[in-house]
């Protein structure tokens, strides 16, 4: 992987932004597309970067959410503890001991999450599953009045974990960070758009960072009000079913085996047209690919598909293991195959084959 990819994805995953918060992602978008696009955004905060090709129509839209799951604070209690309320879905189980970080008027504030400690449970209650609702963040506060107003922690200010990117293993494949979900999304778009700068291709291309994807997919419905898309595919994460514990009918998707193709998720059937030219397009180029199911959940395709009259839309994801906790681990050569694919693709959607997608 080139250095430049491997900067942009460390500078993407370790800037925060959990919903309601993407504006440090869509000025990272924007400076690397400012001088590739034309730049503008919704109203509710998403960024659409606007590069025409040899036609005005049809519109492809790519479309990567820069929310990442994360937490708000709810309150800080007399005593210096902060409570908080998640943003995104967690599960209670990942979450103990785990080191945050809360982004405050006054800078950022380290604490970790914590509860009551088993030595002091019942018996019968030390082997279950510790609620949300019961745990705080303490971040070393003596009380409330040095948490609140020499560290100027207050309700609503953002929190996300705290855990660098880093290359793991033996090779340099292995890329660890939390935020995959979906700074990779965001990494492919701005990717994708600066490769078609210097590429001939028959369309206009709109890479768009949507916000708020987390906590319902509003982003992608006001950004593709926006953009009025004839075409969209919706840049993700897969998840990857090579770990112990889970099996190959509960995901049989794989590190390094290339870009997930999903043929079912949750918010969205794909446009099997679309779908079919995206598998014969990774046998004709030779792309590693392999096929999802994500039976639970949805992804921004949930409201881009359904906009005005309908849009064909496909979601590709780069394989990730742990989704949803504070890190997860992607492969490098994941994230080429996906981007080499969604660069073939805006290459060949031209009028002629978008109108085909619908007849």
């Amino acid at each position: 992987m080139k250095q430049a990819t491997l900067d942009l994805l460390q500078e993407l995953t370790e800037t925060s932004g959990v919903p309601g918060y993407e504006s440090r992602i869509a000025a990272i978008m924007r400076s690397r597309l400012e001088d590739v696009a034309e730049i503008s955004s919704d109203r509710l905060g998403s960024l659409v970067a606007r590069l025409q090709g040899t036609s005005e129509r049809p519109r492809v839209m790519l479309a990567g959410h820069m929310d990442e799951i994360g937490f708000m604070v709810k309150r800080v209690t007399d005593e210096g503890f902060v409570q908080f309320a998640p943003l995104g879905g967690w599960w209670d189980q990942v979450l103990l001991a785990q080191r945050v970080i809360i982004e405050t008027c006054k800078g950022q504030v380290t604490g970790v999450i914590a509860s009551k400690p088993p030595h002091l449970l019942p018996a019968d209650e030390r082997d279950k599953v510790m609620k949300r609702q019961k745990m705080f963040i303490d971040v070393g506060a003596t009380d409330g009045d040095e948490a609140r107003e020499k560290l100027g922690i207050r309700p609503g200010d953002p929190i996300v974990p705290c855990s660098p990117f880093e290359v793991i293993g033996a090779g340099d494949d292995r890329l660890l960070a939390k935020a995959w979900d979906d700074r990779v999304g965001v990494a492919l778009a701005i990717e994708a758009l600066q490769a078609l700068k210097d590429r001939e291709h028959p369309n206009t291309v709109y890479g768009v960072g949507t916000v708020q994807e987390e906590v319902g997919l509003r982003g992608a419905e006001t950004s593709a009000d926006a953009v009025g898309p004839d075409v969209a595919l919706v840049l993700e994460t897969a998840i990857a079913g090579d770990v112990p514990g889970i099996s190959d009918d509960e995901s049989d998707v794989a590190l390094g085996d290339g870009v997930a193709i999903y043929v079912l998720e949750g918010s969205a059937i794909p446009n099997l047209r679309l779908r079919d030219m995206a598998i014969d397009l990774c046998e004709e180029k030779g792309i590693d690919y392999q096929l999802t199911v994500l039976e639970r959940g949805g992804t921004d395709a949930g409201r881009i598909h359904q906009h005005e009259a309908g849009v064909p839309t496909l979601v590709l994801g780069v394989p990730c293991r742990h989704i949803h906790t504070h890190a997860g681990i992607i492969s490098a050569k994941d994230y080429e195959t996906t981007l080499r694919l969604t660069v073939a693709l805006c290459e060949m959607l031209d009028e002629q084959t978008v109108q085909s997608l619908v007849e």
